[in-house]
Parts: C-alpha cells; structure tokens; sequence
C-alpha cells in the first residue's frame, strides 16, 4: 500500500458514521461516473472505424463460419 493509501486509509478510519457514509456515497457516484466513460468509449471503439471494430468483425465472421465452439465447452463447465 502507497503512503498516500495509507493516509487515506487512516482518515476513513477516523470518519464518523455520517461522514462515512457521505464518503462511500461520493465513491459509488464517482465510480458510475468512470464506469459511464469507460462504456461511452468502448461504444466508440465499436463502431465502425473504432479500435475494436476489426476484432468484432473477425469473431462475428468465425461465428458465421463455425470456427467458434460454445462457452462451456472452453472453460470445462
């Protein structure tokens, strides 16, 4: 753990019951704000011209052709 994490950790310990609360409140907001970016961006990267476009294309093309095989069949279910 980094200096800086320990610090944090040490000041949340310290939080009241209100103030804990209010921190894990701005967390859960703060993470579903980063969590929005990240599927806005992935949604861009998928679309045509996107940087995943070109694996999307080549697995939606081995599906059509058979060369996949089902999930559980490749982890062992």
């Amino acid at each position: 753990m980094t200096s800086a994490v320990e610090k944090l950790v040490g000041e949340v310990k310290s939080l009241s019951g209100a103030e804990l609360e209010e921190l894990l409140t701005w967390l859960a907001d703060f993470e579903a704000e980063r969590m929005d970016a990240w599927d806005q961006q992935v949604a861009a990267d998928s679309r045509p011209g996107g940087r995943l476009r070109g694996l999307i294309d080549r697995a939606e093309q081995d599906i059509a052709s058979g060369r996949t095989r089902p999930v559980d069949e490749v982890i062992g279910d």
